[in-house]
């Protein structure tokens, strides 16, 4: 059997199965980019919910995994080697899923590195700039009088979208007809803002058209619908 003792995160979240990936997440646009790869792919693998209404991504035994304190985290006991490997930062984890398989990416080198570029442009603007949106226009930040940060915020994501909307023009997906883990790290942040956000109009969403037709396609995938519900949030 698989010892997965080395990861002190497998004691406050154990394994069942500890010869699958192990992944430690909630249904948040970060968390969800991971379950809708592991569907995609079809790797086996155990999701353990992390609360993180109650703080338990603050705990030290998540923080031994992933220092930066946030969903998602994961360990891949059949690593590099045959080794198990614990991974933090969506990102990288959505890159090592794709190294590992030789899917849901290109081969070519040029378009590889091309898609790469999207899923950084997810982490570096979408994600960031969508999450401040959320936190002044349904959150805390509501509440704040002084409504320029809520402005600011929505300009940026009104032009980030037009990014996304510009790209899209003639192509079913980011890269032309291959879905890959540039729409994966997108589709979760996109659905979470003109949602759970409540900010559609806020953002002047229906302007972009091929945003919104590139959204319905990815939802429309059942490895999409299922991996928006996992871990279920009933778990914990």
């Amino acid at each position: 059997m698989t010892d997965l003792s080395a990861f002190p995160i497998a004691t406050r979240w154990p394994a069942r199965h500890p010869d699958r990936i192990q992944l430690y997440s909630s249904p948040t646009p970060n968390g969800v980019k991971i379950s809708i790869a592991l569907e995609e792919l079809g790797l086996p693998y155990e999701a353990h919910f992390v609360d993180i209404g109650k703080n338990e991504s603050w705990t030290p035994e998540f923080l031994s995994l992933n220092p930066n304190g946030k969903i998602p985290a994961m360990i891949d006991p059949d690593g590099p080697g045959g080794k198990p490997i614990g991974l933090f930062e969506s990102g990288a984890i959505l890159l090592y899923l794709t190294d590992k398989t030789g899917k849901l990416i290109p081969a070519d080198p040029v378009r590889r590195y091309e898609t790469i570029q999207w899923v950084f442009f997810q982490m570096a603007s979408i994600g960031p700039i969508f999450g401040q949106v959320g936190f002044f226009n349904k959150f805390a930040g509501r509440e704040i009088a002084d409504k320029r940060p809520l402005e600011r915020y929505r300009d940026e994501s009104r032009r980030l979208i037009g990014v996304i909307d510009t790209r899209l023009k003639g192509r079913s997906w980011i890269m032309d007809d291959d879905y890959t883990i540039a729409d994966i790290s997108m589709l979760g942040w996109v659905r979470n803002l003109i949602g759970f956000y409540e900010a559609r109009e806020l953002v002047g969403f229906d302007d972009f058209p091929d945003v919104a037709a590139w959204l319905e396609r990815g939802l429309a995938r059942p490895t999409v619908q299922k991996g928006l519900t996992i871990p279920a949030r009933d778990q914990g």
